[in-house]
């Protein structure tokens, strides 16, 4: 399922439920289908999202090494390292930056509660 964020000033992005709700209870929001960052939550939502970021940018430098670089199944072997919560966030956090600078709002909208 997708859940789109849409500003009130800035455009809109979309990313899947599990990224989606793991951001939003990162800033302390329900995940129900449609809900709202208001203005004056935008900058405690900012600052929650680089502190989880950065933590992660920290601490996933081993997380993304190959465990067993000379392993022959070249069919499983992923296509690169993993994406972490600093690359998944950044989108989210560029959004709410450029809605906080004109003073708006973020709403968001998925089928059903996630």
């Amino acid at each position: 399922m997708l859940v789109k964020f849409t500003s009130s000033t800035s455009g809109q992005i979309m990313m899947f439920a599990p990224v989606a709700r793991l951001l939003l209870e990162l800033v302390g929001k329900e995940c129900t289908a449609r809900g709202v960052i208001t203005t004056e939550q935008l900058p405690h939502a900012i600052q929650e999202l680089r502190r989880a970021a950065d933590g992660a940018t920290s601490h996933g430098a081993s997380d993304a090494q190959d465990p067993d670089p000379d392993s022959s199944d070249d069919d499983n072997a992923p296509d690169g390292p993993p994406i972490g919560l600093s690359q998944r966030a950044y989108p989210l956090i560029e959004l709410l930056e450029w809605t906080r600078k004109d003073d708006g709002f973020i709403l968001w909208e998925a089928a059903k509660d996630f």
